[in-house]
């Protein structure tokens, strides 16, 4: 642990405690990235199926990997409890909404970056993942 002296916050809807590299958010910042995840997985699932009944050629396909990409984003962040600009910005929030606390340790700062560096890959993974699986469909063309 870091020597970060406001490390630990309470909020109204539960307790968390900064953690370098695995947890730098509280219970609303979890809910706001998943609902950008929600969000990404509704214009994912939009995309597709505007792919599918505009008869649109596979490349066209690609287009679905910004939209995986604002889901998984959203997905991972919620489920890591780790937010990626946060941890690029040496920044953690267990309060209200809008409410950060700047991390104290150069240390702790660099295992955060590192954390948001390589949740900004699995996400890439993911988003392509999905973008291949939406390429490999077949087509709706008769």
């Amino acid at each position: 642990m870091s020597d970060n002296l406001d490390h630990h916050i309470d909020s109204a809807d539960g307790s968390f405690e900064y953690v370098a590299g695995s947890c730098n958010i509280g219970v609303r910042e979890i809910r706001r990235r998943q609902l950008v995840g929600g969000i990404g997985l509704f214009l994912t699932i939009s995309t597709v199926l505007g792919f599918y009944h505009q008869h649109s050629s596979r490349e066209a396909r690609f287009g679905t990997f910004l939209p995986a990409l604002v889901m998984s984003i959203g997905y991972l962040q919620g489920r890591k409890k780790f937010c990626l600009a946060f941890g690029l910005s040496g920044l953690f929030n267990f309060g209200k909404l809008g409410s950060t606390h700047r991390v104290i340790s150069e240390e702790d700062r660099r295992i955060d970056r590192q954390a948001a560096i390589r949740l900004f890959g699995e996400a890439v993974l993911l988003a392509a993942a999905v973008t291949a699986v939406v390429f490999l469909l077949p087509s709706s063309h008769k």
